[in-house]
């Protein structure tokens, strides 16, 4: 098994534990609410007709139900595209749940893989998704897309790692970080900035964050750099 396989692989079984263990919206977890920013930043466009939203790595639907719902009465759409069947399944599910079944288009794919139409959307997530590509060229090649995607007015709404490292609590050794896209904060920013360039700056913060995950049944510290970088295209 390569590397990348291996990472997707315990990828696959933290979210499929998590999706199967926890609730959307019940407290307890990260899909206890959606991303403050998120939403947040939406009101943006409450004036917007017919929007179009793409949630790039949209698990069982943490922001995009949210999104639908604050969308209902300007007759949004959102594209919610994940490579598990787990989320896909579980965001079908809880579509009907919350009365936005007729919102949300379902798509399974590697969001590296996703094609995205050039001045499609008025809105794109990416919320702790696009460092899982395989590739640092792919994120650039994602990253672009999304730009180029992007309608005049639009706006780019990321949440992306950066400088991740995983602690064994039982040893305190360091381990490898399982992350696909692992690069110093520095870099992760000065490409961010390439790719949006010309365009708003909204927010744009660094949180340090650490919290406890499980590796195979031993806890391990994960320490990461929380890049929240939200833009707008003029």
């Amino acid at each position: 098994m390569s590397r990348l396989d291996f990472i997707r692989n315990e990828g696959k079984k933290y979210h499929d534990y998590c999706y199967d263990q926890y609730t959307l919206f019940e407290a307890g977890s990260w899909l206890y609410k959606p991303v403050q920013t998120v939403m947040e930043t939406l009101k943006k466009l409450k004036e917007n007709r017919n929007p179009n939203v793409l949630d790039l790595g949209s698990g069982v639907g943490r922001n995009s139900i949210p999104i639908a719902q604050q969308l209902s009465k300007q007759n949004g759409q959102v594209i919610c595209v994940d490579f598990l069947d787990s989320a896909l399944e579980k965001l079908s599910h809880y579509s009907v749940k919350y009365d936005v079944k007729e919102m949300i288009t379902p798509i399974k794919s590697d969001i590296a893989q996703y094609d995205i139409t050039p001045n499609e959307f008025d809105y794109i997530v990416a919320v702790s998704s696009l460092e899982h590509v395989d590739s640092e060229r792919s994120l650039d090649r994602v990253l672009s897309n999304m730009a180029n995607g992007t309608k005049i007015g639009g706006i780019n709404c990321m949440i992306i790692n950066s400088d991740v490292k995983e602690i064994d609590l039982k040893t305190n050794r360091d381990r490898d970080a399982l992350m696909e896209v692992n690069v110093p904060t520095k870099r992760m920013i000065e490409k961010l900035n390439h790719h949006y360039q010309n365009w708003n700056m909204i927010k744009h913060v660094i949180k340090p964050l650490e919290y406890e995950i499980v590796r195979n049944n031993r806890p391990v510290l994960l320490k990461t750099n929380a890049n929240t970088y939200v833009v707008q295209k003029v």
